[in-house]
């Protein structure tokens, strides 16, 4: 795709995000993912990187979602294409040292290439001796620190397995989450979902690449919890929701609550917790005219 189509694409998904539904967006934006990621002059040139990005924040999560997907995939093709001319640039400066047709390529360290044979559940990155000192950042190099922490633990996977795909959960949440505080309190959440003890499969989907990197990191609590988790907020709120209903003698009634079927103001209604403490109280409310039901958090 050269210059001209891919401003003449930004251009008409820049009128579509103000003037179209978010269907159409979403198929722009779907045809931009799916196409050859532009190079950096390109992204220059056109500005494409800067009318993707702010669209990362849109009110519409899924445009938010594939536009961080999209920015991810053109970010890891230029840094690719920088690390092809480094590559180039250091190879015609110093000549490739001749090596014996049958000589092997060297071996990889034996502690980091085997497969993990101590005790999965005490494993950490300074108990594995992993180099946590990856992109120049300290933020960003604690921040792996912490997901290897997560997902090494009950992994046997070598040390260089969990350490690539750390590498790639931390890039992929730093290119999502651009606030300091929003990229911090994610690392630190995806680090506690994956050591739960009841959660153990969450870990072998990351690492098997069932779960993508650029998905993992803005996954929900709930979409990261555990069959067996998901099982029990739902029994709580099953209770607490029977709990809730009590005699009619026991609930308040308010006139400053509207039934929205014969729009009277004679209504009663109770409050139960019905997730966990840190959720908003829910409201059950009754029509005392007409016996409508419904509930509001």
């Amino acid at each position: 795709m050269d210059d001209q189509a891919l401003s003449k694409r930004i251009k008409t998904l820049n009128k579509a995000v103000s003037n179209d539904p978010p269907s159409v967006v979403l198929t722009l934006l779907e045809e931009l993912k799916n196409s050859k990621a532009p190079t950096e002059e390109q992204l220059r040139s056109t500005k494409a990187g800067v009318a993707i990005g702010k669209l990362r924040h849109n009110t519409n999560k899924d445009i938010g979602r594939l536009a961080t997907e999209i920015v991810i995939k053109w970010r890891k093709n230029v840094e690719a294409g920088k690390e092809s001319k480094k590559r180039k640039l250091e190879q015609s400066k110093s000549p490739t040292p001749k090596t014996p047709k049958d000589s092997p390529a060297p071996p990889l360290s034996a502690s980091y290439s085997a497969p993990y044979e101590g005790d999965p559940e005490k494993r950490h990155f300074r108990t594995d001796k992993v180099d946590t000192a990856r992109t120049g950042d300290k933020t960003r190099d604690g921040s792996i620190a912490v997901l290897y922490n997560g997902l090494a633990y009950r992994a046997t996977e070598s040390i260089e397995e969990v350490v690539a795909r750390v590498v790639e959960i931390e890039a992929a949440a730093h290119a999502a989450y651009k606030d300091a505080g929003d990229y911090r309190s994610k690392i630190f959440g995806l680090m506690t979902s994956l050591k739960r003890k009841d959660n153990a499969e969450l870990g072998r989907r990351v690492m098997r690449g069932d779960i993508e990197p650029e998905k993992f990191v803005i996954m929900t609590d709930e979409e990261l919890a555990s069959d067996a988790q998901r099982e029990r907020d739902a029994e709580l709120e099953r209770e607490n929701m029977l709990t809730a209903q009590v005699p009619m003698a026991q609930k308040s009634i308010s006139d400053s609550l509207q039934c929205s079927k014969c729009k009277q103001k004679k209504v009663s209604y109770s409050q139960a917790q019905t997730r966990s403490a840190d959720e908003p109280m829910t409201t059950f409310c009754e029509c005392t005219v007409c016996g409508n039901r419904w509930k509001f958090s």
